[in-house]
């Protein structure tokens, strides 16, 4: 049988991998290819607690960079490398380390919770970190009277403080691009598209409020409606008696699913659900990766240090995916 242009890079890849004693992480949101030719699909942290599991001895990243970061501060002596450095994220961009300095300056009693979303630098300055499936369950170990400061993501700011009842959470005012776009008309469309499909909405989306509220309300119906992380989405439809599903996150999670739960039929919300700066891996980019050992992500000791802390925090709570 012949062997496609695209075939023989993978084999490639596998085989550059076994050389260099390396181990391919794929985030849920990446090309379906790359995602082939990873050891491991999953969300960030589920990624990085993979590599710190793992005994290779270099971890090649195929995310963003702040996931790198993570990979590299879980797994200090190992090298950690990103196909392609301008695989950057926009919400992560959305709250620097300066900015963090000067919010806990204005509210220095404040407990404060940070996205896994966000840079090295910035979870140096937390006293938390927390997934979308998580984000719950750290703000609600922490003690009632303490207020908080919650970043970047205020759409997953807003469902976590809906959901908790908590009044004192100042939420930071930022938003991933991707999921920031979808709103109530797209949801509403896609559902009357598809009636009976299982609907899947990612709480970083900017009308998840919104559903939440449809929820209360019953505009959508409560059982074919469910607030997902990525691993949660991909949990569901493999649990799922459903055939039919809408999804309301990232396009490239389609892949996975249709892999994991062969049979059943996915719909994204919008095609236009897709990260630009996830894209820029390629198969060709993550071979040049493994054999020129480029680009290397490293987090400095003193903030790799100070970083690690709140990630602890944050695991220590319970499993986390």
């Amino acid at each position: 049988m012949a062997v496609s242009a695209q075939q023989q890079i993978q084999r490639e890849i596998r085989e550059m991998a076994r050389r260099r004693n390396a181990v391919i992480l794929a985030h849920n949101y990446q090309v379906g290819p790359v995602q082939d030719v990873a050891d491991f699909v999953g969300d960030s942290l589920g990624l990085s607690q993979q590599a710190a599991a793992s005994q290779a001895e270099v971890i090649v990243f195929c995310g963003v960079h702040f996931m790198a970061e993570t990979a590299s501060i879980l797994c200090p002596d190992r090298t950690v490398l990103i196909p392609d450095l301008e695989a950057g994220c926009s919400l992560s961009d959305t709250l620097t380390a300066q900015q963090l300095r000067a919010w806990k300056a204005r509210y220095p009693d404040a407990v404060v919770v940070t996205y896994v979303n966000t840079s090295a630098a910035v979870k140096a300055l937390s006293d938390y970190c927390c997934t979308s499936s998580n984000a719950v369950e750290v703000v609600r170990s922490i003690p009632p009277d303490r207020e908080i400061l919650f970043g970047p993501d205020m759409f997953l700011g807003a469902y976590v403080s809906r959901v908790t009842g908590r009044q004192n959470l100042r939420l930071w005012a930022g938003e991933c691009h991707v999921h920031a776009a979808v709103r109530p008309e797209d949801v509403e469309r896609a559902r009357a598209a598809h009636p009976g499909a299982d609907f899947l909405i990612h709480p970083e989306c900017g009308c998840v409020t919104s559903c939440m509220v449809y929820l209360e309300d019953r505009d959508l119906e409560a059982r074919d409606a469910y607030i997902f992380s990525t691993e949660g989405m991909v949990g569901h439809v493999k649990r799922s008696p459903k055939k039919e599903f809408v999804v309301a996150t990232e396009t490239g999670i389609l892949h996975r699913m249709r892999k994991e739960a062969p049979g059943k039929t996915f719909h994204p919300v919008s095609e236009a659900m897709e990260c630009r700066y996830m894209k820029t891996i390629t198969l060709e980019k993550v071979l040049r990766s493994l054999k020129d050992l480029v680009h290397e992500v490293k987090v400095d000791a003193e903030t790799a240090e100070r970083a690690r802390l709140p990630i602890e925090r944050m695991l220590a709570i319970g499993r986390k995916d």
